[in-house]
């Protein structure tokens, strides 16, 4: 086999340049890897991983377009065969534990050096899967959540609020309903929607009933 054909090939994709010009060229850098196209938002990541079909996509989360999770779904979804790491500022736990379910590779934050980054691209290549030492442990604690279900991503009194949206009440009435000040059943509304994953009443009453929080 010769040495060209050992390298990995990669595509970048994010949309802050001064980031993105810093992981080409820790890439390039390291002798290993053929950095095949960097892009700025995720539909143009996705069509380019479509086209050149690289062993690595390196994709940031959060990007115009497409977010990283969107690259995610459609590169397994299509069985494309790439290995896709999300790259982002935050190690929300949460995030991390979905991103690997939905199909990434591996996860990345964008304070790793440049040795990191290429440790990580060189891995996934082969299959395995990448997360940060540090950010083990907050997922071993995310996968303890969810193996006590659904239930439990949420407090009971948020369960009671996506139990009251899911008959109709207003936030007013929910308020009154608790006892409670409307600015605290905001509150609640606005946690159980990031728990979800959602960003409205009718997608929050969905996602509770396919997680069989409402009956």
């Amino acid at each position: 086999m010769s040495q060209q054909s050992d390298r990995v090939r990669v595509v970048v994709a994010d949309d802050h340049p001064v980031t993105r010009d810093g992981i080409v060229r820790a890439l390039k850098a390291s002798g290993k890897i053929d950095v095949l196209a960097e892009l700025g938002d995720g539909r143009s990541a996705l069509a380019t991983i479509r086209e050149l079909r690289p062993a690595v996509a390196l994709v940031d989360y959060k990007m115009p377009e497409l977010n990283g999770l969107d690259v995610v779904r459609a590169v397994a979804r299509d069985g494309l065969g790439t290995y896709v790491v999300l790259l982002s500022a935050f190690d929300d736990s949460s995030v991390i534990y979905q991103a690997l379910a939905e199909g990434a590779a591996g996860y990345l934050t964008k304070d790793a050096d440049s040795e990191e980054i290429v440790a990580a691209v060189l891995k996934c290549a082969k299959g395995a899967t990448y997360l940060p030492t540090q950010l083990a442990g907050a997922l071993a604690g995310e996968v303890k959540v969810r193996a006590r279900g659904d239930a439990a991503l949420l407090t009971p009194r948020e369960l009671e609020v996506v139990r009251m949206i899911a008959e109709g009440l207003t936030v007013p009435q929910i308020a009154v309903r608790l006892f409670v000040s409307p600015s605290t059943v905001k509150t609640h509304v606005q946690h159980l929607y990031d728990k979800l994953g959602v960003s409205d009443r009718g997608a929050a009453v969905a996602e509770a009933m396919r997680r069989r929080l409402l009956e």
